[in-house]
């Protein structure tokens, strides 16, 4: 059957084996990466295999493809094609689309042709095929001036629009949308990157890929651990190597960038040997961060390493000793130091509470925000300026925007 059904799509539907072509089971569509813009034969299971099938066997989701109606193989097609697009049934005519087709029709041989590469918009490498036709001579002229310095704005853009969906805790369609926003910046710069001949997308993904593995001995190697607590501990282990390695690496290049552009094979007689600079745990953090988080994440980096106070009491004595420190500070020069010591160990004690500190100024500003704007609508409705009156007048004013907040 399967021989028939190539030759058949050859000559009835136009075929293009130099194309590629993907051979799939109609009942395991949910669990094969299907690219929907390469040729597509969907065969009975039968077809492909020698020895007896069972129809019963469990098809485990595609991950990253398994949301919505999972491994039903209609709505997996019809995540993947317009609904209008044409399907080839083997020996019966044409005029089934995507729309019309039913269960029963994947018992038999079906055809999908291609879509264009900006339509396969379910798949993988559609965005990529974008960026770069956008970036062709004559694609979009405002794609064509950006740069990675260009565009470094709308990154942090779209990463603090991601964290706005979040806020809820859920998924969201608006969260999905969210996330596609900021997945385009990171095809852009491969793009771009691709262009100048250092790296492409398919080096962003093994790069994480690998790391990730990695970093997970417990699950992809023979590694043990119990708790989320040794797997930190594994995790910052295995990244002071890694920072070890490259600190080695980066030696090794620069003596040989010496050594070439020495004309010579050998370093000077009694040179000393270039030294591995010690990568700091802290290096990897940007600075570019908003402070609280930045601060967060180094505090949460130093106490995997065993760097951390015993007990919460400590921190919150260094709390109180921060604050006399401030108050006793003679010039400006000082209050701003201290002030930010200050601020560095209440975001510890954060921490160490297991609260995320950026999130909790967050929600914090937020509610100052809506009793400000009370405060505000309670005053014009008195026909005063909250200029005009006293401490005690605003302060009664906010605790009524407080009581609002508790009337249900």
């Amino acid at each position: 059957m399967l021989d028939a059904l190539v030759t058949e799509a050859r000559l009835r539907w136009g075929l293009d084996l130099g194309a590629g072509l993907q051979v799939v089971p109609a009942t395991r569509l949910g669990a094969i990466p299907i690219e929907a813009s390469r040729p597509l034969l969907l065969v009975p299971l039968a077809a492909l295999r020698a020895g007896p099938v069972n129809p019963e066997a469990t098809v485990t989701p595609l991950p990253g493809r398994n949301g919505e109606g999972g491994s039903d193989p209609l709505v997996v097609l019809r995540r993947l094609y317009p609904p209008d697009h044409p399907v080839g049934r083997h020996g019966l005519p044409d005029g089934t689309t995507l729309a019309t087709l039913a269960e029963p029709d994947l018992a038999g041989g079906l055809y999908i042709a291609p879509v264009a590469a900006e339509l396969a918009s379910a798949g993988p490498w559609a965005m990529p095929y974008i960026a770069a036709r956008l970036r062709l001579p004559d694609g979009c002229p405002w794609d064509r001036e950006q740069t990675h310095l260009s565009l470094r704005k709308y990154l942090l853009e779209e990463t603090y629009e991601v964290y706005d969906a979040l806020e809820s805790g859920v998924a969201t369609p608006a969260l999905a949308e969210e996330l596609g926003d900021l997945l385009l910046q990171v095809i852009l710069h491969a793009q771009l990157a691709a262009e100048a001949g250092v790296f492409d997308l398919a080096d962003v993904q093994a790069e994480i890929t690998r790391k990730i593995v990695r970093r997970h001995p417990h699950v992809f190697g023979e590694a043990v651990v119990k708790t989320a607590a040794d797997v930190n501990r594994q995790w910052e282990k295995i990244k002071a190597q890694e920072r070890a390695d490259a600190a080695t690496a980066e030696v090794a290049a620069t003596a040989a960038v010496t050594l070439s552009g020495s004309g010579t094979d050998a370093a000077a007689p009694g040179a000393a040997p270039a030294k591995a600079r010690a990568k700091s745990a802290l290096d990897g953090i940007s600075r570019s961060m908003p402070a609280l988080a930045a601060s967060q994440e180094m505090q949460e980096r130093a106490a995997a390493l065993g760097y951390d106070w015993p007990t919460i009491d400590g921190i919150l004595d260094k709390v109180a000793e921060e604050l006399a420190e401030l108050a006793e500070a003679p010039d400006e020069a000082s209050r701003r130091e201290e002030f930010g010591d200050l601020l560095l160990v209440i975001v510890n004690v954060g921490r160490r509470m297991g609260i995320d500190t950026e999130t909790a100024l967050r929600a914090a500003s937020d509610k100052f925000r809506r009793r400000f704007a009370s405060v505000e609508r309670q005053a014009a409705e008195r026909g005063v300026a909250l200029r005009d009156l006293d401490f005690d007048a605003l302060d009664a004013l906010w605790d009524a925007a407080k009581a609002e907040e508790r009337t249900p």
